[in-house]
């Protein structure tokens, strides 16, 4: 799994929105195009698991990028200036 896997059509999640897959020998085609079923390609098709990708590229063969955030410098950043209900319920004009 170090790279990217384009989805194909013997996967158990993919589905033709319009039922036109069909097994030929030893690929798989399209009634409506009378052609090798693409799916980066064709609009109709999708995946159950909802991980189908642009391009064809299977969700379920990436790999996540986490990215660490500091939290300091987000809290410290500009103050909070209040007006009216608001000031009166928090009662002071600023807040860090």
């Amino acid at each position: 799994m170090d790279q990217s896997k384009a989805c194909s059509p013997t996967c158990s999640s993919f589905k033709c929105a319009q039922n036109n897959v069909f097994y030929r020998r030893d690929s798989f085609g399209c009634r409506l195009t009378e052609e090798k079923c693409t799916i980066a390609n064709c609009t109709y098709s999708m995946c159950m698991k909802r991980r189908l990708l642009p391009g064809g590229v299977c969700g379920e063969t990436v790999k996540r990028k986490t990215v660490e955030k500091d939290v300091d410098d987000d809290l410290l950043g500009e103050s909070i200036r209040f007006k009216g209900k608001a000031l009166r319920k928090l009662g002071d004009k600023e807040i860090y």
